[in-house]
């Protein structure tokens, strides 16, 4: 008997901040493997989709990814960028590391002007595996939502360990080979005011991105329906503002609506 598994590989999909991509997913699709349990996650909170099935293996992720970039190079569309993102943390796969030297040798073959992106929670970049893997891709997209500790556990919900001070040191060690990704957003939750588009919270944060010195940073806004209906979209007049201070510091910045 054959059992045919969902494919990790989705897509080409167009993305807003990233282009013609095609998604490399390292979770089983049937639920979430994340270390945050965001309240904006698009796919849900983590505690009611967590995953049953096991998660795709190495060979499983190469073979797959293979047999589209074939397709891809014979059928189009041609990919600006090989994605790892999808349903939670990629870095928290066992094998991450491997499948990323995979991912990198079959762009060269087949593609190698796309670039290899990975979308992080920056929750494992503490692991130097993980680390050394994350330093040799493209795009190297780094969440900081904010610097406020009780913020981030009121509004991304870490299941783990979790510093700012700790994530912020490892961003730094990465000397300007990394992309900052920062969701600003408003509205409330359990009653609690979770807007991060203020003062308060920008400038503390924007301190932290002048010591981390990304090569650029990358800030955007809810998308899509949520979980939590109470929440809102930060709006133009105030993306353009945080993204006018970023400016100042000589970083370069986009901006995603």
């Amino acid at each position: 008997m054959t059992v045919i598994y969902p494919s990790p590989i989705f897509g080409p999909v167009h993305s807003r901040r990233l282009g013609v991509s095609l998604g490399i997913n390292l979770l089983p699709e049937d639920g979430k493997v994340c270390s945050f349990d965001c309240i904006y996650c698009e796919c849900g909170f983590n505690a009611d989709h967590r995953a049953k099935k096991p998660l795709p293996t190495r060979e499983e992720v190469r073979t797959a990814l293979e047999v589209r970039l074939q397709d891809m190079q014979q059928n189009g569309p041609k990919p600006d960028v090989l994605t790892f993102a999808g349903n939670g943390e990629p870095t928290a796969h066992p094998h991450f590391p491997e499948i990323i030297e995979d991912t990198l040798a079959l762009r060269d073959k087949y593609f190698p002007n796309a670039k290899v992106s990975v979308l992080s929670n920056s929750t494992f970049i503490h692991r130097p595996a993980v680390f050394d893997a994350l330093n040799k891709i493209d795009n190297n997209i780094l969440k900081l939502d904010t610097v406020d500790e009780e913020y981030i556990r009121t509004v991304d919900r870490p299941n783990a360990h979790y510093s700012v001070a700790e994530i912020i040191e490892h961003m730094k060690a990465f000397k300007g080979n990394c992309i900052i990704q920062t969701m600003f957003m408003k509205g409330s939750y359990q009653g609690k005011d979770v807007d991060n588009t203020s003062d308060k919270y920008v400038l503390p944060w924007l301190e932290a991105v002048k010591e981390i010195k990304p090569r650029q940073v990358m800030i955007y806004t809810i998308d899509r329906e949520t979980p939590d209906h109470d929440l809102c979209k930060a709006t133009h007049e105030e993306l353009d503002r945080i993204a006018a201070l970023i400016k100042e510091t000589g970083i370069p910045v986009s901006v995603s609506y």
